[in-house]
């Protein structure tokens, strides 16, 4: 499954610059607010799935070159943010779900660790 799909799926908003999402074939993802557990455990290629929103997350996924950063429960970066995620390459995404929802229906689409 893709990027664009999931994106489509999920009902996600695009806070960075549009991208070929087609491209990316996410391998996995990762949960977790906590930026040491995300640089022990998140690998690259899989999805972040967070709902922290401040300007460190973008370095932690441009180390781990992640597929894409998915902000839940409203959290919303600022503009700074958005913009050293563009400068990055890192792709971020939002969405008013809770965490967990979007872990499960990403489980359900066959997005595993």
């Amino acid at each position: 499954m893709n990027l664009q799909q999931i994106i489509e799926q999920l009902n996600l908003t695009v806070l960075t610059k549009p991208r070929d999402f087609t491209s990316i074939q996410p391998e996995g993802g990762y949960t977790s607010d906590l930026l040491s557990c995300v640089m022990a455990g998140a690998k690259g290629n899989h999805l972040w799935i967070t709902l922290q929103s401040h300007l460190n997350i973008v370095a932690v996924a441009a180390l781990l070159e992640v597929a894409a950063v998915i902000i839940t429960e409203s959290a919303q970066p600022d503009s700074a943010t958005i913009a050293k995620a563009n400068e990055q390459g890192v792709i971020l995404l939002s969405t008013p779900e809770p965490t967990y929802e979007i872990d499960g229906r990403l489980w359900e689409m066959g997005i595993r660790t």
